[in-house]
């Protein structure tokens, strides 16, 4: 019979190590909002997040009746706790001794890189919500200057985003060209050395800055030569039709300009042939209204997705999955948390198979883009 205390002591070995790891490959989710219940739950579980509504002041006026605020109407968006991953690995009777005395396994900081990157690509392939816009598509953005990031920074002003909890994150050519910028090593400049002991980034121009190998590149839609059908389309409009115009597509996830209108947005429905005519979806809704008239549409190119937002542009919640053995099956022994440094809840569950032990480190959460308008893209 197996000796309980020694079972708990490599169980706690491992998961000790497992969590030194998950706070050593976090990125996003220490970025985003992330403040949510964190009482265990089972996949398909949700958490409503509820929205701001924007208040204007108004006067004040004594009366005996009560001003009427009833156009006060808060939002809620959904997250859906539908993510639920593991990653596994072996170990044989040499190395669970090797690791009970200390040793820190490699293949278990690869499975915890390996749900680090999960988490993390999940996070990054919510951009296919945000229409904020700097850089230009194919150019490595900070290869002179910051222009790429203060357009972006711009965008965050127009979309009414607050200050405070800024980050910007970008892929590893992003970082190599800025790391060569004088405001960003020169310490009588940023305040800091860091960049020049560390290579870390850390803040510059109001934001929080850090590279995350898991940056995406969005593959853009081939569309020449496409119009709007020639009917008037009033401002705040989210759908619009197209001429039987031009070649190619329009994909979700691309960022469309319309002439005379310096607005970018962010396409969720598009259109496989423009040349056939068909409706295209999209966001925010139309800044500047359209007049009878059809209007040339321009779709910008493939690039790279690196991001600058305000955290509470995209949600993350994390809970410990609700144990995985109700019946107390004996062969398995699990532990979970929910980590308040990551961001992430971690579980480990362990079974003796042939000869060999199997370790599994798993994660449930789900992601959401809570609020678009606090994010812009920096294209590379």
């Amino acid at each position: 019979m197996a000796n309980t205390n020694t079972t708990t002591n490599i169980v706690d070995t491992i998961f000790a190590q497992g969590l030194m790891a998950l706070r050593e490959y976090s990125v996003m989710p220490r970025y985003v909002n992330r403040a949510y219940d964190t009482a265990p739950g089972e996949k398909g579980s949700t958490i409503e997040i509820p929205i701001p509504s924007a208040i204007s002041a108004s006067a004040v006026t004594p009366s005996y009746v009560p001003p009427d605020d009833a156009g006060i109407t808060p939002t809620k968006k959904t997250i859906t706790l539908d993510q639920w991953y593991e990653t596994a690995f072996f170990l044989n009777d040499k190395e669970v001794a090797e690791t009970r005395e200390g040793f820190v396994n490699s293949q278990l900081s690869e499975a915890i890189r390996g749900l680090c990157n999960n988490v993390d690509e999940a996070i990054l392939a919510l951009y296919t919500n945000v229409y904020g816009w700097g850089g230009v598509s194919g150019t490595t953005p900070f290869g002179t200057d910051f222009a790429a990031f203060t357009e972006a920074r711009a965008a965050l002003a127009k979309q009414l985003a607050p200050k405070n909890d800024r980050y910007c994150v970008v892929d590893e050519d992003a970082e190599a060209n800025a790391l060569l910028l004088r405001p960003m090593w020169d310490a009588s400049a940023k305040g800091s050395t860091d960049t020049l002991r560390e290579g870390e980034l850390g803040r510059v121009y109001g934001a929080f800055w850090a590279m995350d190998q898991n940056i995406p590149s969005h593959t853009a839609g081939t569309a020449v030569g496409a119009t709007t059908d020639g009917s008037a389309y009033a401002a705040g409009v989210t759908t619009v039709d197209l001429a039987s115009a031009g070649t190619g597509t329009i994909l979700a996830g691309d960022i469309i300009t319309f002439a005379g209108d310096s607005q970018t947005y962010v396409v969720s429905t598009g259109d496989a042939d423009v040349s056939d005519g068909g409706t295209i979806v999209f966001a925010p809704g139309l800044k500047v209204a359209i007049a009878t008239a059809a209007v040339a549409i321009t779709v910008k190119a493939t690039h790279v997705v690196n991001l600058l937002f305000q955290k509470d542009a995209f949600a993350l919640a994390a809970r410990p999955a609700e144990a995985s053995d109700p019946l107390g099956i004996a062969d398995a022994q699990r532990k979970a948390i929910m980590d308040p440094v990551s961001g992430l809840s971690l579980a480990l569950e362990v079974s003796r198979q042939h000869y060999r032990t199997r370790f599994a480190f798993s994660t449930l959460y789900g992601v959401q883009c809570i609020r678009p308008e606090l994010a812009a893209r920096i294209a590379g």
